[in-house]
């Protein structure tokens, strides 16, 4: 995983002319806003880790009195005792591992994102073929129709009919058109493309598999990205307790001074000097016990999260698992089966054995079984996605 910064539009990738699931996850990673931004938090953790190494600068004294000595010229230099120092660095580098894992966490969301939107373009694809498809059929019974109205076979009304059909199937690809138009500009933005940009996207709808519910399970609770950051926000922490606990150490303040003007008992002489914090009016028992209570927070809140992802990927796995199976029945068995009556009912129209009306039964059935294996398909591959999110890890 790439963090570093750069210039972006020379790391930009080019405009692609098609595209898999894998490549547009890949390009989303390189160039999608959202983790740009993420990414670009990490320079503000490595500002912090340098801040926390900073050591207490000495400080000068010069002193100008009526007594003697008449002057002084001191120096001291505060010490931090208890490995102050140390724990500030700790906090400080634990905070960076908890911001690269909110980008992990980020990187995931995305992903997700990408998948829903590149299968809702392929879907919302699909969608504009049927149409057309269903514009083609209701061309050929309105030809149909007029033939056999011409040669006195039928009435003025089967005619009316099919011209009715075939402005209802122009709606419908004019609809179909514009939700596959916004789902386009949907992907594109998600993938750092132009609005309009027409790409082919190569990944089809059977190449998706439903990982088995044991198998997301087990991945969720290794690799969870909401899980990790929390184990990386337990770190910190623990991190920031220590510093605390720290922090009821004293600190010491040595001083050294070289003192002038005491004649006529001596010219130049010196005096030394140790001032030490006194633990009186506060012993940051308070902090110490702030820090604790977080972390008994956070402990709580991520056994929580554990629950609920648990529940999450069960139950998404199992939605995905149901969605394929009933795409897949209708794939292979109910859509073949519609095609067929579709076909036979038009045969049976164009020789004259049935009425406009069986024909345009059979086409809207068929119509609604081929839209509905669509709506099956979409809802397969959206449970995927929110199993992903669920998993909060790229699947298998």
């Amino acid at each position: 995983m790439a963090l570093g910064g750069g210039d972006s539009a020379a790391q930009t990738p080019a405009v692609p002319t098609s595209l898999t699931l894998d490549a547009a996850l890949a390009r989303a990673e390189a160039v999608n806003p959202s983790i740009i931004a993420a990414r670009a938090r990490r320079a503000t953790g490595v500002a912090e880790i340098a801040v926390a190494r900073e050591r207490l600068n000495p400080e000068a004294r010069v002193e100008l009195e009526r007594e003697t000595p008449t002057q002084a010229y001191g120096i001291s230099l505060p010490l931090e005792l208890g490995g102050k120092r140390a724990r500030r660095i700790a906090v400080s580098t634990a905070a960076l591992r908890t911001t690269d894992a909110e980008i992990t966490q980020t990187i995931v969301e995305v992903r997700a994102q990408v998948r829903r939107a590149y299968f809702e373009r392929l879907i919302a694809d699909s969608r504009v073929a049927l149409a057309d498809e269903l514009r083609t059929l209701a061309m050929r019974l309105r030809d149909t129709a007029q033939q056999r109205f011409d040669a006195g076979d039928a009435p003025r009304l089967e005619v009316l009919q099919a011209q009715l059909a075939l402005a209802e199937a122009d709606n419908q690809a004019l609809g179909a058109v514009g939700i596959a138009t916004a789902a386009r500009m949907a992907l594109n933005a998600l993938l750092g493309l132009p609005l309009d940009t027409a790409v082919t996207l190569e990944t089809s709808l059977e190449a998706s598999t439903a990982p088995a519910a044991d198998a997301a399970l087990a991945q969720a609770r290794t690799a969870n990205a909401e899980l990790l950051v929390l184990d990386r926000r337990l770190d910190e922490q623990r991190a920031r307790l220590a510093l605390a606990r720290a922090l009821q150490t004293p600190d010491v303040t040595p001083e050294g001074a070289i003192t002038h003007g005491a004649e006529p008992e001596f010219n130049t002489g010196w005096r030394a000097a140790v001032g030490v914090a006194l633990p009186i009016f506060t012993r940051h028992r308070a902090g110490v016990a702030l820090e604790q209570a977080t972390l008994t927070h956070l402990t709580a809140e991520r056994d929580a999260t554990m629950a609920r992802v648990s529940g999450e990927v069960a139950g998404a796995a199992a939605l995905a698992d149901a969605q394929r199976s009933q795409y897949l029945r209708y794939r292979d068995q109910i859509v073949p089966q519609a095609l067929e009556v579709e076909r036979l009912a038009e045969d049976s129209y164009r020789l004259g054995q049935t009425g406009i009306a069986v024909y345009l039964l059979a086409l809207q059935s068929s119509r609604d079984v081929r839209l509905r294996s669509l709506e099956a398909a979409a809802g397969f591959q959206s449970a995927l996605s929110d199993l992903e999110r669920a998993v909060g890890a790229p699947l298998p």
